[in-house]
């Protein structure tokens, strides 16, 4: 201990009393023993292993199992389906379609639009340009 200015005193002689328990692991005999004999064993002390959410989702994912079943065919035998039509190639964009996809023509726009959005609110509102 330390006195009132801050230096250590001398050593007291004291006595310690051992503790009244047990001093090691008490082994999981005691431990299921002291379980049973508590009242929330009845709600709390049956394991129940529920359906996990990754299961859920799993069996959500997973390919469903093939059929089997002997279905008649769709068309009769002997009909002949009219061929499939042709793909039809797209003609190349002229130089308008060219000029209008750009990225400076959609800026220029953009920034135009800006502009314009600005002088209409500020003459609807009335708020004119400020001065320095």
């Amino acid at each position: 201990m330390l006195s009132e200015r801050g230096a250590p005193t001398p050593v007291a002689w004291t006595r310690l009393r051992p503790p009244q328990s047990l001093m090691d692991t008490i082994g999981p005999d005691y431990i299921k023993a002291v379980a049973q004999a508590s009242p929330l064993f009845l709600k709390y002390g049956q394991t129940v292993d529920r359906e996990s959410a990754y299961e859920m989702l799993a069996e959500k994912l997973a390919p469903p199992p093939p059929e089997t079943a002997d279905l008649p065919p769709l068309l009769p035998s002997g009909v002949d389906l009219p061929p499939m039509p042709k793909r039809v190639e797209k003609a190349e964009p002229g130089v308008l379609d060219q000029v209008m996809n750009s990225p400076a023509f959609k800026s220029a726009m953009r920034s135009a639009g800006t502009v314009i959005g600005r002088e209409i609110t500020r003459s609807i509102f009335g708020t004119g340009r400020r001065r320095r």
